[in-house]
């Protein structure tokens, strides 16, 4: 990047980027005015009948769970249930579970595919995980094991079809939980077909189907083949979907068991053999398995995924917060064909460059007045209704893509190093590179870190700082606590429980 007058840029490549991906974690339903008379009509005749009888099921579940385990030792837990425990019980489970998917409207089980023995694959993959309701896949898959948090063992119902299912259990209090589960995957998965298939929702959290989350690599730690489960749900409205900003809970319940009827289709895909590698590497194992199965869906395999109870999205190389203004910045640059990369600023480091609405759209080469104030909207302002260019140059080195996490933790001390002259406000004059640091080349690892610098917000605290990965030397001080949005979506009552019976997984 050379000197210059800030219009002097690179010249930008005339062909738009690839499209963004769907948000995933966002669910809109738009519901016309005969819908919503309909689903009022049908809401309080039709589902409140459906919702009663769903419960009278689910206890009805309890016997047979509580009838396969009882009498049985934790040693004898450990090894699976044979004999007329097995049969009678789990028939009983199977068929009521059935039932009761019936009676809240889901009238129809397409399945496609041929399901594989447990010695062909003993890992069973589903996705897209969108919904509580998704345990239906349980059905055609003959009631695999599955893996759930150790708190669900107190709650009513949902604790004795725990165990009956003989779920591996992972706690959230124990350090070693993990470790331990991830060694009883990899005995069952490698046990030759004694025990029953495991299966797993690799997103570990719910999606709104229009493209895949990140998989966990938690299926693929065994190294053994899996088959992917792929789930649909065909309906003309779609009301299942329960992402982390749409619809609530029960809302998706009313709504779903007010449909005359709810169709999902399960397709078993070809058992996916792990290579060498990717045996070796449990990532690699998962995001090949991704892709596959979104080619499958037509959807986009994505990085997306849930750190703590944060949603996150790849923006460059950086993992950062739901619809965050830089990822809206990116798809105004996108929608109109600029590249970031090619849009190396000049912002001094330690001087505050303000800059107006009309000077930002002519350095960003923006021609649409409205996607201009859109983009100039996403940065904090000054009194006088003016941005600082640092500010720009920090967003468009990130959604480069070319910068690694740490060069870029570098560029935001050194443009706003406190060190440096005064803030003054920009006429127009040349200006110097934005950092010193060349791309692609990494800072001394010996270097001590720059103080926290002024005008940003207040240091990140240790525990975003470790969600970033950065190294321990840039941690703050600072002991305040990052106050993040939380899911606020787990359902309180037993019914919706079970359908979040294989919600929470590692």
């Amino acid at each position: 990047m050379s000197q210059g007058s800030p219009g002097d840029w690179a010249p930008l490549d005339p062909t738009p980027g690839p499209p963004a991906p769907p948000n995933p974690f966002v669910h809109e339903l738009h519901l016309s005015r005969l819908q919503r008379v309909k689903f009022c009509l049908l809401g309080a005749l039709l589902a409140p009948i459906r919702v009663l009888l769903a419960f009278i099921v689910l206890f009805l579940l309890w016997p047979f769970a509580w009838l396969q385990v009882a009498g049985l030792t934790e040693e004898q837990l450990q090894e699976p249930i044979t004999g007329w425990r097995k049969t009678v019980c789990h028939n009983g489970v199977l068929g009521l579970s059935r039932l009761l998917f019936f009676l809240l409207g889901f009238l129809r089980i397409r399945v496609r595919g041929q399901r594989a023995t447990r010695l062909q694959a003993p890992v069973l993959v589903a996705a897209p995980h969108s919904t509580f309701f998704d345990p239906i896949v349980l059905l055609p898959c003959d009631l695999p094991k599955v893996v759930s948090r150790a708190e669900n063992l107190s709650v009513p119902v949902i604790g004795a079809l725990l165990r009956f299912n003989q779920a591996i259990l992972v706690s959230r209090h124990d350090p070693a939980s993990r470790r331990r589960v991830v060694e009883e995957v990899r005995r069952r998965a490698t046990s030759g077909g004694k025990w029953p298939q495991v299966l797993f929702f690799p997103e570990g959290t719910c999606s709104n189907k229009k493209a895949l989350l990140k998989f966990k690599p938690g299926a693929f730690i065994a190294g053994v083949p899996v088959q992917p489960v792929l789930i649909r749900y065909p309906n003309s409205l779609d009301t299942t979907s329960w992402a982390w900003r749409g619809p609530g809970v029960l809302k998706v319940l009313w709504l779903t068991a007010s449909q005359p009827c709810s169709i999902v289709d399960v397709e078993f895909l070809p058992v996916y053999r792990p290579s060498p590698e990717e045996s070796r590497d449990p990532t690699l194992y998962a995001n090949n398995v991704q892709r596959v199965m979104a080619q499958a869906l037509g959807i986009p395999a994505t990085e997306c995924e849930f750190v703590g109870s944060l949603p996150v999205i790849v923006v460059g190389r950086l993992k950062v917060a739901l619809e965050p203004q830089l990822w809206e910045l990116g798809k105004v640059l996108r929608k109109a064909g600029l590249s970031p990369g090619c849009a190396d600023t000049g912002a001094e480091p330690g001087r505050s460059r303000m800059i107006s609405q009309e000077e930002f759209a002519r350095q960003l080469q923006l021609s649409d007045p409205q996607m201009v104030a859109g983009a100039f909207s996403y940065f904090q302002q000054d009194a006088s209704g003016l941005v600082d260019f640092r500010d720009v140059t920090l967003a468009l080195a990130a959604l480069d893509g070319s910068r690694s996490l740490e060069e870029l933790t570098c560029l935001a001390f050194e443009v706003s190093s406190r060190n440096s002259p005064s803030t003054t406000r920009s006429t127009g004059s040349s200006s110097a590179p934005i950092c010193a640091l060349p791309r692609h080349q990494t800072p001394p690892p010996q270097a001590a870190p720059p103080p926290w610098p002024t005008g940003l917000c207040r240091p990140p605290s240790r525990r975003v700082t470790e969600h970033l990965d950065l190294p321990s030397s840039h941690w703050p001080t600072d002991s305040g606590q990052h106050q993040g949005p939380t899911l606020g979506l787990k359902p309180s009552s037993v019914l919706l429980d079970f359908f979040c019976y294989y919600y929470w997984f590692f």
